[in-house]
């Protein structure tokens, strides 16, 4: 996924589902874990194909098709912007037909990444992440797609990217392809506040995101309700990550 960082899942955590390279995640692919993190009862767990619904309208995410989200910042390498459209295109992955949400990021007006993630909704208003096909560019080129994954392809297997009822302390598996894209988070608030080029918002989500694949790396975003993520911050402040415009 674009921007975030990796964490490594115990193998047990996901049970039988990576040896499995063709099915779906099963029961216990995903798990709460650490003291303050609900059970994994708590947690909803992969619903079948059937279950999922057409459009994505989870408020904390703001996914409507053709919209336009641009976010804008200072970097450790300088200047960054970032334009995430939420397409009109669809992919099936697993029998489930997800979003194709179109991110590019543009360093000092440069082209660096350009990455297809590919999300979809439960008909109880999770959203789970299903993979991405992601470039690194250079001067032009692509010099790079590892980070690239699929659900049910190579032991790879979805998971939540946004809850439909966030509740703090709660710790789920973004993602999960072994040593490519292992991405957990945690909401750590329900009162968050931010001002950014958009706007002033209170009472925002926010959750943190870590990896043992970028050992102390740590992030944390801000999600208004009815908009969108509206902030990303790295730890200590050194990268900011600000919505400065919606289209559509």
């Amino acid at each position: 996924m674009s921007h975030t960082m990796r964490i490594m899942i115990l193998a047990a955590i996901l049970g039988g589902c990576v040896s499995d390279r063709s099915t779906a995640p099963t029961e216990g692919a995903l798990k709460a874990s650490g003291s303050a993190a609900p059970s994994a009862a708590d947690l909803p767990e992969f619903p079948p194909a059937e279950d999922f619904v057409p459009e994505i309208d989870n408020p904390y995410l703001g996914f409507a098709r053709e919209r336009i989200f641009t976010y804008a910042g200072e970097t450790a390498d300088g200047n960054e912007t970032i334009l995430v459209e939420v397409t009109k295109e669809s992919k099936t992955i697993l029998g489930v037909v997800t979003t194709v949400v179109h991110d590019q990021a543009f360093l000092e007006g440069e082209l660096i990444e350009d990455t297809s993630d590919w999300f979809a909704q439960d008909g109880d208003g999770n959203v789970w992440y299903f993979g991405e096909k992601s470039y690194e560019i250079v001067n032009g080129a692509i010099v790079d797609s590892a980070g690239s994954w699929e659900a049910g392809v190579d032991g790879a297997v979805p998971g939540i990217f946004m809850l439909a009822e966030p509740k703090i302390g709660t710790q789920y598996q973004q993602e999960f392809y072994e040593g490519v894209a292992e991405d957990e988070a945690k909401v750590v608030s329900l009162s968050q506040e931010a001002e950014v080029p958009y706007g002033e918002f209170e009472d925002c989500l926010q959750t943190m995101e870590w990896s043992h694949l970028s050992p102390g790396a740590r992030e944390t975003k801000t999600y208004a309700f009815g908009v969108g993520m509206v902030l990303e911050m790295s730890r200590g402040g050194h990268d900011r990550i600000e919505l400065t415009a919606i289209e559509n």
